[in-house]
């Protein structure tokens, strides 16, 4: 528009040097003003809106009850006024309650930006990972993620584990203030009840730290804080890495085209990479706060939770509201247990009896039949209704072979699979399913001694059967298809 006020040039000329009309040229000639200048703001509406006249009624009842959604009050204002506001007029009341809460409406609560300082605070969370989907060798591998991240740099470090438990608290901790080479000033978890007691109706009576978490922070000299409970806004760092992270990884595992993983390892391998990955982008802040860091002590803190229980009457123990069975020689003494976050270990004469998996959650069991199999034996009327009694079927074929059993020998059945099930415990679980397999393939009648029979064999016991599958011959259907496709186009020609 320069030219046209220079007059270097026609104004047929400015106007199409400009992309404009010659009309719209002259418009501004006459004006003496820029096109941004003769703009002005749109303040009429291009319609009437619907609903003008209930006005008074809707801001009557966002004043009653602020937390009315438009979707509630508009089918209200259908029964109300039959036939008055259609659906397309939906969007209009969404419109007008906005700008009413906007207006008129109650304060939101607001989140205030804060300095962070090189090597201050690093913050702890854990985060459920079933929304990625993953499987361990086909099987739906359901798991939690430890996540801990700094706040100054958002350095980050990534485990597994499988609950909120103190354990897994100190095992992700510990590994990452050991993988970064250092220790911030502080340490920031929300109100998880691994590390903080909320108990009490007073203030000064709630949200202690529990003694074993402050026994954990005070091993590395650390000032430890959490969030109040039901605010984790207050521990946004890391709050934002775990959406952030989970749409990485469930990206990445799209672009690897599989989500299935060939063991533990390897899932908790693919995490590790794309976390250092995320790293690398932040050694700028990173060189700033690693000098900042405070040395890490001689030595890692053992956390694990240690017990003294006694061993029951059904040779079993029982651990955080847990089942568990032990050898039947111990019944009647006192056990040290000694809990991981993943593991439980038992002790008896400070020599380790066994190592099982720790459960999860509360009232679940852990029976090896092996340790009560020989008593069953002797007492089989107690196998009917015992309370563990599936934990004595160790896969689905001993299941089958004792349905097979009460079927074809109602009387006897019982007893026999019990003499199977201690045979699996003396000469081997597997060479013991393995003869099952081959009995009942064969059509053979299937007893103790029978199984017995074919596992003392000196040459190998056949294993699972080879299933040959044909491939299947899609000629049919291709000519098929070929068919239909000529028919169709004959009568598309003729038709």
């Amino acid at each position: 528009m320069n030219a046209l006020k220079c007059g270097t040039l026609s104004l047929e000329a400015s106007a199409a040097k400009c992309g404009i009309s010659e009309n719209t040229a002259r418009k501004y000639r006459r004006s003496g003003q820029r096109p941004s200048e003769m703009k002005c703001e749109h303040t009429w509406r291009t319609r009437r809106d619907p609903f003008e006249e209930v006005s008074d009624e809707i801001d009557q009842l966002l004043k009653l009850e602020p937390g009315l959604a438009p979707k509630t009050i508009f089918d209200h204002f259908q029964e109300k006024y039959p036939g008055r506001f259609p659906e397309g007029q939906l969007r209009s009341l969404q419109r007008r309650m906005k700008m009413w809460r906007a207006v008129s409406g109650a304060g939101q609560e607001v989140f205030f930006e804060q300095v962070h300082v090189p090597g201050d605070i690093g913050e702890s969370d854990f985060c459920h990972a079933g929304r990625l989907r993953v499987t361990i060798a086909g099987q739906f591998f359901d798991h939690l993620l430890y996540h801990f991240v700094l706040t100054y740099s958002n350095w980050e470090f990534v485990q597994i584990c499988f609950s909120e438990s103190l354990e897994s608290l100190s095992d992700g901790f510990q590994a990452a203030l050991w993988t970064l080479g250092g220790v911030p000033k502080r340490h920031r978890t929300d109100s998880l009840s691994a590390a903080v007691r909320n108990m009490g109706a007073k203030k000064d009576d709630r949200d202690e730290f529990t003694v074993r978490y402050r026994a954990l922070i005070a091993h590395y000299g650390l000032d430890s804080e959490h969030t109040q409970p039901a605010s984790p806004n207050e521990n946004g760092d890391v709050e934002q890495s775990h959406s952030r992270f989970l749409t990485r990884i469930e990206q990445a595992l799209m672009l690897r085209g599989s989500r299935d993983f060939a063991n533990r390892s390897d899932y908790q391998e693919f995490l590790r990479r794309h976390s250092d990955k995320a790293n690398q982008n932040r050694q700028d802040r990173f060189a700033e706060e690693h000098p900042t860091l405070r040395p890490l002590p001689a030595k890692a803190y053992d956390a694990a939770k240690r017990l003294a229980v006694r061993v029951w009457a059904g040779s079993t123990i029982r651990v955080l509201d847990n089942a568990y069975s032990v050898p039947s020689r111990l019944i009647g003494e006192r056990v040290a247990v000694v809990v991981h976050s993943e593991t439980i270990e038992v002790f008896y004469a400070q020599k380790m009896i066994q190592c099982m998996p720790r459960l999860r959650g509360k009232r679940g069991s852990c029976i090896d039949y092996r340790h009560i199999i020989d008593w069953l034996v002797r007492k089989p009327g107690a196998f009917e209704h015992y309370v563990y009694q599936p934990a004595l079927f160790p896969t689905s074929l001993f299941r089958i072979v004792y349905d097979l059993l009460m079927t074809t020998r109602p009387s006897r059945g019982k007893k026999e699979y019990l003499l199977i099930l201690q045979l699996a415990a003396r000469r081997g679980q597997d060479s013991v399913e393995n003869a099952l397999r081959h009995l009942q393939e064969t059509g053979k009648k299937i007893t103790r001694d029978a199984v017995l029979e074919i596992i003392s064999q000196d040459g190998p016991v056949s294993g699972p059967r080879d299933v040959q599958i044909t491939p299947v011959d899609l000629t049919a259907y291709d000519a098929l298809f070929g068919s239909s496709s000529a028919l169709l186009s004959k009568e598309a020609i003729h038709g």
